[in-house]
This record gives structure tokens, C-alpha cells and sequence, in this order.
């Protein structure tokens, strides 16, 4: 049994069909007609060719149809496999199924029609399509990204890299798309690198333009626009050039301020030194307190705006040109001013001043007109300077001389003390002068050590400076080995004191035993010089010097009285006689004194 719409069903039902008409034709309507035989033989094969014909036509549309979707199949498997290749895909599952793109399009005993492989690809081919145009979207955005970053890199001055525009059969694969996205990553730590960079250079060029009072957008604008910003459209240029341009600018400025540091100190510096000359009050100082700190700063260190702008300096240069005006009118006061504070620092140093600068011989050159002021005034400057040196080296030396003279101060104490018959009386305070004479007679003891060692110290002070250790005006050398020498001779008349007071006592008691003990008549004239000395006073041996100007060899001389004798400085009058008091030893006890005995004249007949 025949299946409806099967083409074995179609051609019986045509042919039948056909049978049909044909018979009709003949049997019915040509006999009708009366067409004869000849006539009906080329109807026939007219007929049977317009049949043909019509088949012929048929069949070449149906050849066409097939052709042309053999071809489209071919065009669209072509399309999925470069798409494929281009997307670096090897196997696709599509809606349908499974397509192999590499199998020939008709294999015999193939069951799939043209129509059903069709049907099978337009599917994968849709969503292949779209894979394709989402992947050119990553393409196209990461290559924009790449470009314009490397033109911010570059200054856009160079090539691009690639085109925004992407070919058909170009590399869409995952692993091109992640060179690019690795690229793009590089390219942006480079950019936020470079935009760091660009941004510390821009605030140390704010920094030294506000130091130095400079326009910061008018100097960045110099190097690019687009590193002062006026609107935020336009992106800050990170290229090679710009950062060269903000090196070469960081330096040109750091250069500026050191130029200015420098200035401003000396201009400072100068300032400084005629406020301390001319003794201006605190209240006219505190205007330029600011800039003052400049001097005790290092360039570094300087970051208060607008401190080193030219204003800035043209307004410390005014006040110094204002005070150099000043000074010049006032020139004399200040250098009879240095002068003194010459003279007080070598008072203090024991240092003889230098009479060439003297304040009679100023004030004389000042107004004759021969020199200059300023000039003066330097060269007293500089013996200042000189002074302080030489103060320090001689400061150890100094305090030894001072702890010396402490010491001969405390003896002489002493030797008050010894003197005074109430010393040891119950009375308020005798206590307390009891322990400063303790104290006393431990300090004394130590003076020949003092002076030995002031000497030692004094020579090799000699030996390194190559020049004599004068005080005031008199070499300290000289004055210690005087006063040894009077110490000595003082001790020497100190024991001949005693042996003659021995002798005393032996002719008194020789007299007693040969008179008895009735007073001489001469008792109450007993008291006698020996060697121009009181019986009733122990002499120590004092500092002296024999070359002292026509001195009595008896006058006691410490540094001090030098100073005094040579008239060189007044202002060790009152603290003279504390230098030229007799120096102590141990005291005659006042028992001993000359109530008690006597001393024969050389031609008593007492006298051995």
C-alpha cells in the first residue's frame, strides 16, 4: 500500500490524473471535434513537450535551490570555522547539536538534508557571531585603554600600537585579549607610578614657590598646562619630558634659594651684628624676629612662606642700609663703645690692651680725619676677636692664678686672726672663725704646691704658644719664682727671728740669775727692730719683685700689686692690700709677745 504524500504516491496520483485527461481528450473531446489522426499526433508530442519542458524547469529550479544552499551551508561552516579559529575555540555546542566542521557537507548514505545541516549551523553561527562581537568589544576597550595611556606616557608623540579598528580574521583568542590586558595592566602601574612621581615634583615646586614667594601656577604652567589644571577634562601629562621639565625646574628653584639663603644670612647676619652694636631695643628687633632665625638655620630648614622672597630681603637690606646710616653718624660713641669692652675683656684676661687703639688716640684720629671709622672700629673688632681667643687658652691658667690668690687672701685672714688676742674668747662667731682658721691653715699649706704647679703649667702654656704668659703686662713666670724667692728669704728671717728671740731668753735668764729679777730700766724701751721688723709681729715671706720700678725690697707683690705698681689698672686698688698683706705662717704666740722679752741693742752690754 502506497503512503500518502510519498513521491511514489505523488507520481501515481499525477500519472492517473494525467491518464484522466489524456483519455478525456481523446476519447471525448477531439472526437467531438473530429480532429483527425495527424492532427492529434502533434498535439500529442506538443503536449508531451510542453510536459517536458515544464519538468526541465522544475528540476533546474530544484538543482538552483540545492546549489544555492549547498552554498550557503559551505559559506556559513566557513564563517564558524573562522570565527572559530579566530575566537580559538575547538568545539562549540550549539542548540542542535554537535557540529563537525571539518566533515564533508554530503557523505553518502547520509540521512541529513541540506535544509537540516542548515537548521543544524545558523544557531552556532548566531551565537558564535555574538561571542565574536562581544569579544571585539574587550578588544576595542582594552586597546583604547592602551592607547591612551601610552599616549600619556609618550606625550602622544609617538605611534600608536595598534588600530581601534580590528580585522576580520585578526587574533580574538583569550590569550591575545590577556597579552592586552597584561599590557594595560603595566601600563597602568606605569601611569600611577609616573602620576606619583609627577605629583611629589609638584609639591616640592609648590613648596619652594611658596619659600620663595614665587608664582606656583604661572612656574608649573611653564613645564606643561596641564599640571595646573584649569578644568578637569583635560588629563595631567605624565610623559619623559614633563618630568624632565619638573627635574630641571626643582633644580632651577633649589638653586634660587640657596642664592637667596646665602643672601638673606648675610644680609641677616649684618643686621644682627648692628642691632648688638648699636643696642637696639627688643621691641625694634621683634619686626624682623622672623627672618632673625635664619642664622641659626640650615637651608634645608627653611620652609615659612614667602621667607626667602625678594621683598623679603629688599626689606632687610632697607633696615641695614637704614642702620648703616645710623652708625655712620654714631661712629665715634660706637668705637670709644668697642674700645671699652676691649679694655674690660683684657682687665678680665689680665691681657695687656694694645695702646694703638687706645681711647685717647681714637678719639684723636676720629677727629683729625686720618682714619676711617669703619676701619677703626674693624681693627678693634678684631682684637676683640683676638682677646677671646687668647682668654680661652689662658682661662685654665687663670683660674689656677685666682685659686692662688684665694689662698693668699685666706693666709693673710690667717694671720689677722692669729694676731687677735680674743680668737679664742667664748664670744658669738668664735666658733665659726675657729673653723674657718682650720680650713685656713689647710689652704695655706697647699700654696707652695699652687705655685709650683701654676709654674709647670705656665711654661708648657709658654712652650706650645711660642710666646711669654704676661699678666698684666708682667710675665707670670717672673712673678711666681719673686715670690718663692721672697717666701724664702721670709722663712730665713723667720728662723733667725727665733734663734734671736732663743738668744733673749738665754741672756734674760742670765741676767735674773746675776741681778735677780728686778725689771731693767731699759725694760719699757726694749722693743727693738730686727731687720726693720716689729719683735711683736711674725713676717711671712710675701711675693715680691726686685725689678719692680724702683720698690722697696720689703714691698710684698702678688699679680695684683703688679698690676698697681705698674699702673696699667687702677681697678686693682681696693684689693691691693689684701694681696700685700703679710703672708701666714704659724704665728708668734701673743704670750711671747714683746711684753715679755726684750731684744739688746748691739751695743747693750747684754749683747753676746
Amino acid at each position: 500500500m502506497l503512503e500518502i504524500g510519498s513521491p511514489t504516491s505523488l507520481f501515481f496520483r499525477t500519472n492517473t490524473t494525467c491518464n484522466a485527461l489524456l483519455q478525456e481528450l481523446q476519447q471525448k473531446i477531439w472526437v467531438d471535434i473530429g480532429e483527425s489522426d495527424a492532427e492529434k499526433d502533434r498535439m500529442l508530442m506538443e503536449l508531451e513537450k510542453e510536459c517536458l519542458e515544464i519538468y526541465r524547469r522544475k528540476v533546474d529550479e530544484a538543482a538552483n535551490s540545492k546549489a544555492q544552499l549547498h552554498q550557503s551551508l559551505v559559506s556559513i561552516e566557513a564563517e564558524v570555522a573562522s570565527i572559530m579559529a579566530a575566537l580559538g575555540v575547538l568545539n562549540i555546542h550549539s542548540p542542535v547539536g554537535v557540529l563537525n566542521i571539518h566533515s564533508p557537507i554530503k557523505e553518502k548514505g547520509s540521512s541529513k538534508s541540506l535544509k537540516e545541516k542548515l537548521a543544524y549551523v545558523r544557531p552556532l553561527l548566531e551565537d558564535l557571531r555574538l561571542q565574536k562581537d562581544e569579544r571585539v568589544k574587550q578588544f576595542v576597550d582594552v586597546k583604547a585603554q592602551i592607547e591612551k595611556m601610552s599616549g600619556e606616557i609618550s606625550g602622544y608623540n609617538k605611534a600608536m600600537i595598534d588600530s581601534l579598528t580590528l580585522d576580520d580574521d585578526q587574533d580574538l583568542t583569550l590569550r591575545k585579549l590577556n597579552e592586552y590586558q597584561t599590557h594595560l595592566r603595566s601600563l597602568q602601574k606605569e601611569k600611577a607610578d609616573r602620576l606619583n612621581k609627577v605629583l611629589d615634583y609638584v609639591n616640592e615646586v609648590h613648596a619652594l614657590c611658596g619659600v620663595l614667594g614665587v608664582d606656583f601656577c604661572q612656574t608649573v604652567s611653564e613645564v606643561h598646562p596641564s599640571l595646573h589644571r584649569t578644568n578637569h577634562e583635560q588629563s595631567t601629562n605624565i610623559s619623559d619630558e614633563t618630568l624632565d621639565g619638573l627635574q630641571q625646574m626643582i633644580e632651577k628653584l633649589k638653586t634660587e634659594r640657596r642664592l637667596r639663603f646665602q643672601n638673606l644670612k648675610d644680609v641677616v647676619e649684618s643686621l644682627l651684628e648692628l642691632w648688638n652694636l648699636m643696642d637696639t631695643p627688643q621691641e625694634d628687633r621683634m619686626r624682623f624676629a622672623r627672618v632673625s632665625c635664619v642664622v641659626r638655620s640650615s637651608e634645608s630648614d627653611v620652609t615659612e612662606p614667602n621667607i626667602l622672597s625678594t621683598e623679603t630681603i629688599e626689606q632687610v637690606s632697607a633696615e641695614v642700609d637704614r642702620f648703616n646710616k645710623l652708625k655712620s653718624s654714631r661712629m665715634k660713641e660706637l668705637v670709644m663703645k668697642r674700645r671699652s669692652e676691649l679694655e674690660n675683656l683684657c682687665r678680665l684676661a689680665h691681657i695687656e690692651p694694645d695702646t694703638s687703639t687706645s681711647l685717647e688716640k681714637s678719639t684723636a684720629l676720629i677727629d683729625s680725619g686720618l682714619v676711617d671709622p669703619s676701619e677703626l672700629l674693624a681693627n678693634i673688632e678684631a682684637q676683640i676677636n683676638r682677646i677671646k681667643e687668647e682668654a680661652q687658652s689662658r682661662k685654665e691658667i687663670i683660674d689656677r692664678i685666682d685659686r692662688w690668690l684665694s689662698a693668699c687672701e685666706e693666709e693673710n685672714w690667717l694671720e689677722e686672726y692669729n694676731q687677735d688676742e680674743n680668737r679664742y674668747s667664748a664670744g658669738r662667731g668664735g666658733h665659726v672663725n675657729l673653723k674657718h682658721a682650720e680650713r685656713a691653715r689647710v689652704t695655706v699649706n697647699k700654696i707652695p704646691s699652687m705655685v709650683d704647679n701654676l709654674i709647670k703649667k705656665t711654661l708648657l702654656w709658654e712652650e706650645q704658644t711660642q710666646k711669654s704668659f704676661l699678666y698684666d703686662g708682667v710675665r707670670l713666670v717672673s712673678i711666681l719664682e719673686d715670690y718663692k724667692l721672697t717666701r724664702k728669704q721670709q722663712e730665713e728671717e723667720k728662723k733667725r727671728y727665733r734663734d734671736q728671740k732663743k738668744m733673749q731668753d738665754l741672756s734674760l735668764n742670765r741676767r735674773e740669775s746675776i741681778y735677780g729679777s728686778k725689771p731693767s730700766p731699759r725694760r719699757s724701751n726694749s722693743i727693738r727692730k730686727v731687720n726693720g721688723y716689729s719683735g711683736n709681729v711674725s713676717m711671712p715671706p710675701t711675693p715680691r719683685r726686685n725689678s719692680a720700678g724702683g720698690a722697696n725690697s720689703d714691698v710684698m707683690m702678688t699679680p695684683r700689686s703688679y698690676s698697681g705698681h705698674h699702673g696699667q689698672n687702677g681697678y686693682f686698688k681696693e684689693v691691693r692690700k689684701l694681696s700685700t698683706a703679710p703672708l701666714n705662717f704659724v704665728a708668734i704666740p701673743k704670750e711671747d709677745s714683746a711684753s715679755t722679752y726684750t731684744y739688746s741693742e748691739p751695743d747693750s752690754p747684754l749683747h753676746n
